[in-house]
């Protein structure tokens, strides 16, 4: 198979099963909710509405190759990085720092990504950014609880822009025998996580019992994460054809990053309960914002890049 028949055939498969999906939720429409609402149906629905809309803009971005998918992430990041701020408190003395954040440090990340630097954008947040906004801060000398709006600031790059752009660095990489096929990682990597996700939610719907961490989010189960990882483990081990891996290395490589995934959710989840609110956003209808769908996403993505970065290219 080429590359193309490839993504074709993996994007024929995801369509027929949100078909499916949609066919289920219209019949349990029907016959349990058409007299009045019913939470579970009705954002079962939603997010299965939802997924129809980020799988079309996944498409259209594979669609424009590189650029296309390093523009996709760029206003990802973007869209989670304002709502990561809009939730934390500011005061004038940050402005200058998050004008250079959002104006500069965002699209000179991606910059890097595209023209694949490397060595620069591994190292541009996590060192030179998190020295160049405190300084920024510094000379505001605003000094009221500056190291916590420094520190909010800081993370709110590394988790939004950093991380996430690991997603179209994937891109970049030089993989013996996988010429031409980059983009399939990138599938691979958000099928697998975001499957993840949604299999956690339906295993904990219908067996679960016990709490994994009510304080944080009260519809984590044990049950849903046993029975929702372990799922996704076996996706991502059947869907080895479209990687460079082995049937077990995809498996061993899934487990790992469905285990990303989960913790992204519970940190994410922390934060907005520090925070007071059950949601990132509401951009996204039936997921919330923009983060709330990518939380799992924005763990798994450095993890999944540097494994392959360092055991599978030249």
């Amino acid at each position: 198979m080429t590359a193309g028949q490839q993504t074709l055939a993996l994007f024929t498969g995801v369509a027929t099963v949100l078909m499916v999906a949609s066919i289920v939720g219209y019949v349990l429409h029907v016959r349990f909710a058409a007299e009045g609402p019913n939470p579970t149906i009705d954002n079962l629905n939603s997010r299965i509405k939802a997924w129809w809309a980020m799988v079309a803009l996944l498409g259209v971005a594979f669609a424009f190759g590189r650029t296309g998918v390093i523009v996709l992430f760029a206003l990802a990041s973007l869209a989670a990085l304002r709502e990561f701020i809009t939730l934390t408190p500011t005061r004038p003395g940050d402005h200058a720092a998050l004008a250079v954040a959002f104006f500069v440090v965002l699209p000179l990340q991606y910059y890097l990504i595209w023209i694949d630097w490397y060595g620069l954008y591994s190292v541009f947040i996590p060192v030179y950014v998190f020295l160049l906004l405190a300084a920024i801060a510094a000379l505001r000398q605003d000094t009221t609880h500056f190291m916590s709006r420094v520190a909010e600031t800081q993370w709110g790059l590394m988790i939004t822009v950093f991380c996430l752009s690991h997603v179209p660095a994937l891109l970049g990489l030089k993989i013996p025998g996988y010429e031409g096929r980059n983009l399939l990682l990138i599938a691979f990597l958000i099928l697998v996580v975001q499957s993840s996700d949604v299999l956690q939610y339906v295993w904990g719907k219908l067996l679960g019992r016990r709490k994994i961490a009510p304080e944080l989010s009260p519809s984590k189960t044990v049950e849903g994460f046993l029975g929702g990882v372990a799922s996704a483990t076996v996706l991502g081990s059947i869907l080895w054809w479209i990687t460079p891996f082995s049937p077990w290395q995809a498996g061993v490589i899934a487990l790992l990053i469905n285990l990303m995934g989960f913790f992204g959710g519970l940190v994410m989840s922390a934060i907005k309960r520090d925070r007071g609110v059950k949601d990132w956003g509401w951009m996204i209808e039936g997921h919330g914002g923009v983060l709330d769908r990518l939380d799992s996403v924005i763990f798994a993505a450095p993890v999944f890049f540097h494994m392959i970065r360092y055991w599978w290219t030249v």
